[in-house]
C-alpha cells in the first residue's frame, strides 16, 4: 500500500512516497521515494522541478563488457588463489582485475583518473575504496609478485579460459611478436626493445601461454626452440597436443620445416617470381563474407628443396595502401631531389661530389622507390625521372600480394589465411594497449624487469579479455576487429543528471545514452543490462 508521510528535519517538512508491507507480521515500511519539501512538489507539478542543475558523462559501455568478461573469467578470485588474498585494502587479484579493466579500455589514462571518470565504480564489486585505484598503489601490490606466482597465474587464467571455449575447443598456434613493446629505464639510459613469442588459440588467437625477451639480448633463444618450451608448457596445464607454428618470411631459417611441427609461414615474394607472374585470372576469391576483396591462388611450389603447399593471395586493400604509400614516398624523394636541383642551378651548393651523390643515395634509397626512380648527377645540374613502365610492373607482380606455405594439405585456404594473419592481430591489440601506456612517465622512469613482467601479464591478461569478447562478437555475426569492437562499445555511455538541492544531498538520476542496431545487440550480447542503472 503507498502513501505519502513527512518527514521534520531542521525545522522544515520533507514529504516521501513510501510503500508499507506486512514483515514477519508486522506492518512495516519496505520501500520509498524522496519527494521533497512541498515548494518541490508544487515545482515540479509545474514543470518546473524537472531541469537538472549539472550533467556528467561517464564511459558505460566498453568498461560493463569488459567487467561482465572478468567475471566470467572469474580472474580476480582465480588470481588471489594463487597468491592469497594478502592483508591491503585492494587484493592483489582485483588490482590485476582493475588493471585489465583500466588498460582495455583506457591505457593512456592513469589509474585514479580512469576510475574518476567510468561508471565502473557503480557495479565493480567488491568496491576499492577511490583512494586506493590509483598507479603507485597497484604497483606496490604487484610488487609481491614473484615470477613462480607470474607463472602460476598464467596457467591458472590460461585453465579458465580453456573452460570458456567448452568441449570444442580450437587447436593452437604459436606466434612472435618481435615489437611487443619498448621501455625507458631512465630519461637518459637506452630503451630495452622486448618481444613476445605467444602460444593463442587458432580460433579467434586468444593468448595461453607467452615467453617475453629482449631483441637485443646477446643469447636470444631461436623461435623454434620457445615454440616447442611453450607447448610444452601448454600440455602440462591443459592436455593439448595439436598445434601449429606460425613465421614470418625472415623467420624460416630458425626452424627445422622437415620436422614433425605443423607450420604457416610467409614466404619472400621475390623468391617466387613465377607465381608473381601469374595473371590475377587464377586466383578466385577466398571468402566474400570473411575476407572482402581477398583472392587466392592454391597450388604447390618448390620450397627450400620440398615440393610444398603454397598460398599466393592478394588483397585489394592492401594493394591500394600499397600503392598510396608509394606515390608518398615518390612525392617526398622528388621534393628532396628538386631542392637539390635548385642549390646546383643557383650555385648555392657547398657539399663535396661525394657527399652529394650519398645524399641522392640516401633519397632514393627506401622501399620500391629504387625500383622506379633514377637521379642522374651531371656537372652543375641533377635530373631524375620516374620509369612509368617499372611502375606498372611493380603495381601488377607485387602490391598487395603475400605468398604463404604451409604443410597443412587439408586446410581451407580461409583456414591458412587466418592462421597467418593471428600475428597481425595480436600485434594490433598490443599497439592498441601499449601505445600510450610504455610512453608514460610512470612507471616508464622505473622500469624493472618485474615490472616489465607484470606489465606482461596484464597485457596478456587483457588481450585474453577483448580477444574472447572479439570471438563472441563473431559468432553473433559481428565482424569487429578488437579496436572497432570497443569503440562501438564506449559511445555507450551513462549520463547523470543532478537536480538542485533541496536540502540535503542533492537528487541525481542516471541515463543510458540511445544505442543503434549494433550497440543494442552488443548491449544484449555481453548482458550490460545487469550492469545498467536502476
Amino acid at each position: 500500500m503507498a502513501s505519502v508521510i513527512g518527514k521534520r528535519v531542521n525545522g522544515r517538512t520533507y514529504y516521501y512516497l513510501v510503500e508499507s508491507g506486512r514483515v514477519d507480521g508486522r506492518p512495516r515500511i519496505v520501500a520509498q521515494r524522496y519527494l521533497g519539501s512541498a515548494e518541490d512538489i508544487v515545482a515540479a507539478l509545474d514543470g518546473a522541478g524537472a531541469v537538472p542543475a549539472s550533467t556528467r558523462q561517464l564511459s558505460f559501455g566498453d568498461v560493463a563488457a569488459v567487467w561482465a568478461t572478468l567475471e566470467r573469467l572469474q580472474l580476480a578470485r582465480v588470481v588471489d588463489e594463487v597468491v592469497g588474498r594478502g592483508r591491503g585494502r585492494v587484493s592483489v587479484g582485483n588490482y590485476l582485475a582493475l588493471a585489465v579493466l583500466h588498460r582495455a579500455t583506457a591505457p593512456a589514462t592513469s589509474l585514479a583518473e580512469w576510475w574518476a571518470n567510468t561508471a565502473a565504480r557503480r557495479f565493480v564489486r567488491p568496491r576499492p575504496p577511490a583512494d586506493a585505484v590509483r598507479d603507485e598503489l597497484f604497483w606496490r601490490a604487484t610488487a609481491r609478485l614473484t615470477g613462480a606466482h607470474l607463472d602460476r597465474v598464467e596457467q591458472a587464467v590460461a585453465a579458465s579460459v580453456w573452460r570458456w571455449l567448452g568441449p570444442a575447443r580450437p587447436s593452437t598456434l604459436t606466434v612472435d611478436v618481435p615489437g611487443f613493446a619498448t621501455y625507458a629505464e631512465t630519461e637518459t639510459a637506452a630503451a630495452t626493445p622486448t618481444g613476445l613469442t605467444v602460444l593463442v588459440t587458432r580460433d579467434g588467437a586468444i593468448p595461453l601461454t607467452w615467453h617475453a625477451y629482449r631483441r637485443d639480448s646477446p643469447g636470444l633463444v631461436p623461435f623454434g626452440a620457445v615454440a616447442e618450451r611453450l607447448a610444452t608448457r601448454h600440455r602440462a596445464a591443459v592436455g593439448e597436443t595439436s598445434g601449429t607454428l606460425v613465421f614470418d618470411a625472415s623467420q624460416h631459417a630458425q626452424l627445422d620445416l622437415d620436422a614433425d611441427q605443423r607450420f604457416v609461414g610467409a614466404l619472400p615474394l621475390g623468391d617466387h617470381p613465377e607465381l608473381l607472374a601469374r595473371p590475377a585470372s587464377a586466383r578466385t576469391p577466398v571468402d566474400p563474407d570473411r575476407f572482402a576483396g581477398l583472392t587466392a591462388l592454391d597450388t604447390r611450389a618448390s620450397v627450400f628443396g620440398v615440393r610444398r603447399r603454397v598460398v599466393l593471395t592478394h588483397s585489394a586493400r592492401l594493394h591500394a595502401a600499397q600503392a598510396r604509400g608509394l606515390a608518398q614516398a615518390l612525392s617526398s624523394a622528388t621534393r628532396q631531389l628538386d631542392g637539390l636541383a635548385r642549390a646546383l642551378a643557383e650555385g648555392r651548393n657547398r657539399r663535396p661530389r661525394d657527399q652529394l651523390r650519398t645524399e641522392i643515395a640516401r633519397i632514393t634509397r627506401v622501399r620500391w622507390v629504387d625500383r622506379v626512380l633514377t637521379a642522374r648527377l651531371t656537372g652543375d645540374s641533377l635530373d631524375w625521372r620516374i620509369d612509368q613502365a617499372a611502375l606498372a610492373r611493380l603495381g601488377e607482380e607485387f602490391f598487395g600480394k603475400q605468398l604463404l606455405v604451409t604443410n597443412h594439405d587439408d586446410w581451407p585456404v580461409a583456414d591458412v589465411i587466418t592462421a597467418h594473419r593471428a600475428r597481425y592481430h595480436l600485434d594490433s591489440t598490443f599497439r592498441m594497449l601499449n601505445g600510450g601506456f610504455v610512453a608514460a612517465p610512470t612507471p616508464g622512469a622505473h622500469w624493472t624487469d618485474q615490472r616489465i613482467a607484470v606489465h606482461t601479464l596484464v597485457t596478456m591478461l587483457t588481450t585474453a579479455v577483448t580477444h574472447l569478447m572479439r570471438r563472441e562478437a563473431d559468432r553473433a555475426g559481428l565482424d569487429l576487429s578488437v579496436r572497432e569492437l570497443l569503440e562501438q562499445l564506449a559511445q555507450l555511455g551513462e549520463t547523470v543528471l543532478r537536480y538542485p538541492s533541496t536540502g540535503g544531498r542533492p537528487p541525481t538520476r542516471h541515463l543510458l545514452t540511445s544505442r543503434d542496431a549494433t550497440q543494442q545487440q552488443l548491449f544484449d550480447l555481453f548482458g550490460l543490462a545487469a550492469l545498467a542503472p536502476r
